[in-house]
């Protein structure tokens, strides 16, 4: 029997910016690793700072599929938002491709909502709603698309946890070790119930102490320019924009078809996708506890069946 695998995908939030330990980050994704099993699943962690769903698709998915995981977490689209180039069609598209490539394979795929990052940044209502307005778009497609491949889905784009900033870090925008902690814990909440989770749940608290404030303003004076920077030059001329559409149409009391022209989208966006081939369930006995996921094989039987090899094509 093969040792439990897990593979993470993702951006900055997945490698674990914002909970250092040493010179590396850790991040939830690590942590949650760590309460999979007894023994520890083998953790890879592809997700890299900045990835958007385009890199999810074309370079870390090959590479985790490779792997043939049992257990995948997909967190991206933030940085979509954050781009000049945001279009909700592709994004949808490209999530659609990643879930339906886990899906094959009877990998089970965690996702998540997230919190959108006008407000956590504490932006200006006109500059931050545009943004909210994007993360409400990818977040319905990540609900509609987890709920069609039967993933584990979190729903953490608000509640308590967003607005105590105990969770976060000195950026606004990444969780602190006790926000990461947070995910670690919900995340093997859900896998624990679906059978799939079962060693120790990761400690809520946080294992060292938070950033001291020269050391928040440290980081805010160096890595955190840098990336407002790199934010104004690729997403602050197209925000200005969004932010004069958003004041005329206040001005005329229309706001409302700003809204509703971002739900068309995302409809058009869903609607645009073929439907996921049917998939017989397997019959097979589950283990002790493990509630059975349709369409997916149970752990133990995963981890019994050797690997089969992929067929070489005809030349």
């Amino acid at each position: 029997m093969r040792p439990v695998r897990y593979v993470a995908l993702g951006d900055s939030l997945t490698e674990g910016v914002g909970d250092p330990v040493g010179n590396e980050w850790r991040g939830w994704a690590a942590l949650l690793a760590g309460g999979l099993c007894e023994p520890p699943a083998e953790f890879t962690n592809l997700a890299v700072s900045g990835a958007q769903t385009r890199d999810v698709l074309e370079t870390q998915l090959p590479a985790a599929l490779a792997l043939r995981p049992d257990v995948a977490s997909v967190l991206v689209g933030v940085n979509d938002t954050l781009r000049r180039t945001f279009d909700i069609h592709n994004v949808a598209e490209r999530l659609d491709k990643v879930y339906a490539a886990f899906t094959r394979q009877g990998t089970a795929v965690l996702t998540a909502c997230l919190p959108d990052p006008g407000a956590m940044l504490g932006l200006p209502g006109v500059l931050a709603t545009p943004l909210a307005r994007r993360q409400r778009a990818v977040n319905t497609v990540v609900h509609a698309l987890s709920e069609r491949y039967g993933a584990l889905h979190l729903h953490a784009a608000e509640g308590d946890w967003v607005d105590d900033r105990a969770m976060w870090s000195s950026d606004r925008l990444h969780p602190g070790e006790r926000g990461h902690r947070q995910l670690a814990v919900r995340f093997h909440g859900l896998l624990a119930d679906a059978g799939i989770a079962t060693g120790t749940a990761p400690r809520p608290e946080p294992e060292f102490p938070p950033p001291t404030r020269s050391a928040s303003l440290l980081w805010l004076a160096t890595a955190g320019t840098a990336w407002v920077v790199r934010r104004c030059n690729d997403l602050l001329p197209q925000l200005l924009r969004l932010a004069a559409d958003e004041m005329r149409h206040r001005a005329r009391g229309t706001s409302g078809r700003l809204d509703l022209r971002a739900a068309q989208a995302v409809s058009r966006a869903l609607a645009s996708l073929s439907a996921p081939e049917p998939r017989p369930l397997p019959e097979h006995r589950s283990m002790p506890g493990q509630r059975s996921v349709p369409g997916q094989r149970s752990l133990s039987e995963r981890l019994s069946v050797p690997e089969q090899q992929p067929e070489p094509e005809a030349a």
